[in-house]
């Protein structure tokens, strides 16, 4: 719950209209699921967040950061606290040479755009890639051969007392679908990429390439939070489930994607808490059968 003053003293931080309250995560993540949080607060500025972030500190008012909700399944029973979207009112990106200047809210798709109209060569790779700069440099995301940590110079931060960082590509500890920033208290607000100049219609071809062979391997038409699992060692998730018999395999509105395995999809109807136990259900069966452990890529967010 969310007092008068508390949110009084928001307006102070952020407009009005950029505050919304009792908000269904639903709207703000692609598995389309999940209950409401208190409050939503989305940034317009990063100039914005240290004041905000100092002030939900001070008074011990739990937050989380989202960007576009493309790696999250929030919980039916929604968030009790300040859900802090640096999303698409928080976007910039600029050109200066073979480096691209990225807000954390910019769509990594559009930064990939932007580096094959100004002919540099590296981002392919992201151009399908659903979620935004910051997410994508927490998790060091990746498709494709290609990956974050190849294409990443600096990462501008805050931490939660609204103290800003710069954090160097070796400093990002990027390793498997993981940073430095992963288990630390950071939120990236801007990202530096290093590319190469390369030919633009060959750049154009690649990322059209890439994004044909999404079209046809996943299951695109449905919500979902893209690759459920991590690559366990040795392995690929979707062989695992797929050899599971999972194929199909559905609980509630939750489905293991006979298109792709390594996708739960939300055919319409489903709840956190039937992705949720469809995902437990999928690792206890490929562990039973297989004995080899698969670890979400997903983020589990609030009560399910």
């Amino acid at each position: 719950m969310i007092s008068q003053a508390v949110k009084e003293a928001l307006q102070r931080f952020v407009p009005a209209e950029n505050i919304l309250y009792k908000e269904p995560l639903a709207k703000h993540t692609t598995f389309r699921v999940g209950g409401e949080a208190d409050c939503l607060v989305q940034i317009s500025d990063t100039a914005q967040l240290p004041q905000l972030l100092k002030y939900l500190s001070l008074v011990e008012i739990p937050f989380f950061i989202i960007g576009n909700g493309s790696n999250l399944l929030a919980g039916d029973a929604g968030f009790a606290g300040v859900i802090v979207q640096i999303a698409d009112k928080c976007n910039n990106i600029r050109v200066a040479g073979n480096r691209i200047y990225a807000q954390a809210g910019a769509y990594l798709s559009k930064v990939a755009k932007t580096a094959c109209e100004h002919g540099l060569t590296g981002l392919e790779f992201a151009a399908g890639i659903p979620g935004t700069v910051g997410g994508g440099v927490v998790m060091n995301a990746g498709a494709y051969d290609g990956e974050m940590k190849l294409v990443v110079e600096e990462v501008t931060v805050l931490d939660k007392e609204g103290n800003q960082l710069v954090l160097n590509n070796s400093t990002m500890e990027f390793g498997y679908r993981t940073s430095a920033i992963k288990n630390q208290p950071f939120i990236v607000t801007e990202c530096c990429f290093l590319l190469q100049e390369g030919d633009k219609e060959a750049i154009a071809a690649k990322m059209a390439d890439f994004q044909g062979r999404r079209k046809e391997k996943q299951p695109l038409e449905y919500p979902s939070a893209g690759s459920t699992f991590k690559r366990p060692e040795g392995h690929f998730a979707g062989k695992l489930i797929m050899d599971a018999g999972l194929a199909g395999y559905s609980i509630g509105g939750a489905q293991v994607s006979a298109k792709h395995c390594g996708f739960v999809i939300n055919t319409g109807e489903a709840t956190a808490a039937d992705i949720r136990q469809l995902i437990t259900y999928v690792q206890e069966e490929v562990y039973r059968q297989f004995s080899v452990r698969l670890e979400p890529e997903v983020i589990f967010l609030g009560d399910f």
